[in-house]
């Protein structure tokens, strides 16, 4: 009996020794799934890519079908962040019979139909199925609301920003119930109802109990809600008191963007009462004064500020921006964008560093008309006033000054340069350069540079026994050796114009309506499996704005 157990144990253990072994992705650990998907995304979506949305996601559809792991590993970046960029195929629209809105549609039943997957979206892109000031339909934006009704945990909805006008919309109300919201834009447009009581009292009231409710009630929800930005369109209104409830009503709010309200919505003493913020953005805004910027940056709310940027607000005295520089010990990044000068009130004493910041390591100075205020911040920097300050960006740099007081750099205009619309205007044109553009910055950068290297700085003389062996002349150049400050005159915006982000940057659908040179498939025509495979209606190359480049 010994010897016939033996010989069956061995020929078990021959049996277990010849089976195959188990696939090599079934033994990988989660990481290398997750580092290969990584690699995979940058290939698709970085900046120089000729890919698109569309080929990153077959990709990611493909690799889901090899085996179970992969569909485990691919899922949830599959879901995660689902873009809808661009047009809608011809096929799909003749086949499900609808003019637009088909992949729309087709995801809010599988959302609807498998709950799993529904949990894994946190981001939505919605395509732009109108061009730039059209309105949006109302059965757009029920579809939309549906979607979004169909994700429990959505923290963004991105590239969709309908203007809201107090009127009720499905899709407001269903962003206002998803909890986990974590970023969102108002646009505020007019409202007949408003406008018409405009013209029999003055404000406040001109909300009525009814708009202002439902206003306030949508933030109820959002305890996670960190990034707001209220921009009012068209004379849109939003007072003083629905500004100041709303926001105390958002517990996680650290960054804030405010722009284009009228003097009687958003003045000096509703800055005085924001919440403590991380970043703060004021834009167009009429009703704050130079004496509410400088008030505000004594207050408590302050403090923790580390982003600031005033735009377009018409700042008078310098002392205001002495005084935020002062107070704000959190500061790190500072922009400052306006026509006129801020200057030295007449009688103040004059001290040198007129402004100051020990802690600011990045600023953007942009004063459009020529004035006393480069000259300012040059002597302040030259003073040791900014002893942290890494980078700045001056597109308004008139004669160089704060160039000279940065590194010496041998090439600032960018090869892209020749192909910019202020390119071809400054060809076609012979007038000045006079407008604020980083074209016009670069160009008259790069002049400077060229004309200081057509000089002779000084010579090296190279001796030997009292005879002059060799003479090296060393060229001029524009900056100051040992300075850690960077001149830098690049855009928020890959290929703008535009030194600083703005809203049209953020709402703009232009590029997604009627793409130009746009992705097809083409890049991958080579693929064995022919043009059934890669090719797919042309879709812009899409990128998300990230809303923190607005501070």
């Amino acid at each position: 009996m010994s010897f016939l157990y033996q010989s069956t144990l061995t020929t078990q253990q021959k049996s277990r020794s010849t089976d195959p072994p188990p696939p090599v992705f079934q033994r990988l650990p989660h990481e290398i799934y997750d580092c290969i998907l990584r690699h995979l995304t940058v290939f698709h979506k970085e900046p120089s890519s000729m890919s698109c949305e569309t080929c990153h996601l077959r990709d990611l559809y493909a690799l889901a079908l090899v085996d179970r792991a992969w569909d485990r590993a691919v899922r949830p970046r599959l879901y995660s962040k689902v873009h809808i960029v661009g047009n809608d195929w011809p096929i799909h629209t003749k086949k499900f019979k609808m003019k637009s809105g088909v992949r729309l549609k087709l995801l809010r039943r599988t959302l609807r139909e498998r709950r799993a997957l529904a949990q894994h979206v946190r981001e939505i892109k919605v395509p732009r199925l109108q061009a730039d000031g059209e309105p949006i339909e109302a059965k757009t934006l029920d579809v939309v609301a549906s979607v979004v009704m169909a994700c429990p945990n959505l923290e963004k909805l991105i590239g969709f920003y309908p203007v809201y006008g107090h009127e009720f919309d499905r899709l407001t109300y269903a962003l206002s119930t998803r909890p986990n919201v974590r970023e969102h834009v108002w646009i505020i447009g007019e409202n007949p109802s408003i406008t018409e009581r405009s013209l029999k009292q003055l404000p406040p009231g001109l909300m009525d109990y009814e708009q202002t409710g439902s206003f306030l009630h949508y933030h109820d929800r959002w305890r996670s809600l960190s990034t707001l930005f209220l921009c009012s369109q068209n004379h849109g209104v939003l007072e003083r008191d629905v500004f100041v409830q709303s926001l105390h009503r958002l517990p996680s709010l650290q960054h804030l963007c405010i722009s284009n309200f009228d003097v009687d919505d958003f003045d000096d003493v509703t800055l005085q009462s924001l919440p403590p913020l991380q970043s703060l953005r004021l834009q167009d805004l009429e009703g704050v004064t130079f004496w509410g910027l400088s008030e505000f940056s004594r207050t408590r709310s302050a403090k923790g500020i580390r982003q600031l940027a005033l735009v377009n607000l018409d700042i008078t005295y310098l002392s205001a921006i002495s005084n935020i520089l002062l107070h704000l010990t959190s500061l790190q990044r500072f922009t400052l964008v306006q026509e006129s000068s801020p200057e030295v009130a007449a009688g103040d004493l004059v001290f040198q560093p007129v402004i100051a910041s020990q802690q600011l390591h990045y600023m953007h100075w942009d004063i459009s008309v020529p004035g006393s205020a480069n000259k300012n911040l040059a002597s302040s920097i030259r003073a040791g006033g900014f002893p942290s300050l890494r980078t700045l960006r001056t597109p308004s740099d008139h004669d160089g000054q704060l160039q000279m007081l940065c590194r010496p750099r041998a090439q600032v205009v960018l090869p892209s340069d020749k192909y910019s619309k202020a390119y071809r205007a400054s060809s076609e044109s012979s007038t000045s350069d006079t407008a604020r553009t980083l074209f016009t910055a670069r160009k008259l950068a790069q002049q400077r540079i060229e004309d200081a290297r057509s000089t002779v700085k000084f010579k090296v003389v190279i001796e030997e026994d009292g005879i002059v062996q060799e003479v090296f002349d060393i060229q001029g150049f524009v900056g100051t050796i040992g300075s850690r400050i960077s001149y830098y005159l690049d855009s928020d915006v890959p290929g703008s114009d535009n030194a600083l982000i703005d809203f049209p940057d953020l709402i703009s659908g232009a590029k997604e309506v009627t793409p130009r040179d746009g992705c097809t498939g083409m890049w991958n025509a080579s693929h064995h499996t022919g043009k059934k495979w890669w090719n797919h209606t042309e879709r812009c190359r899409y990128h998300p704005v990230d809303l923190h480049r607005f501070f």
